[in-house]
């Protein structure tokens, strides 16, 4: 199923995501670093979503309180709703 999310406090704007039965199929960042954020979709591909969100939240970028990473497993939390 696919699920669109608004970032809080990050270069990229949006996060798009296919996931299916608990894992993660696809990943587009709609903005911020874009080396970065197309290795961070390669990296998590065929993933288990709880195991996205064990490895990327709380990570930070610099001095902001949040990363792509770490809102990349802020929208998978909200997708387990």
């Amino acid at each position: 199923m696919q699920y669109t999310y608004q970032t809080k406090g990050t270069c990229s704007s949006q996060i798009i995501l296919d996931v299916e039965n608990g894992i993660v199929n696809d990943v587009r960042f709609v903005g911020g670093c874009n080396g970065n954020t197309k290795g961070i979709s390669s990296l998590v591909k065929g993933m288990k979503v709880e195991d996205v969100i064990a490895r990327c939240e709380g990570i930070r970028c610099g001095m902001k309180p949040t990363s792509c990473p770490d809102q990349l497993a802020q929208a998978l939390k909200a997708t387990q709703n």
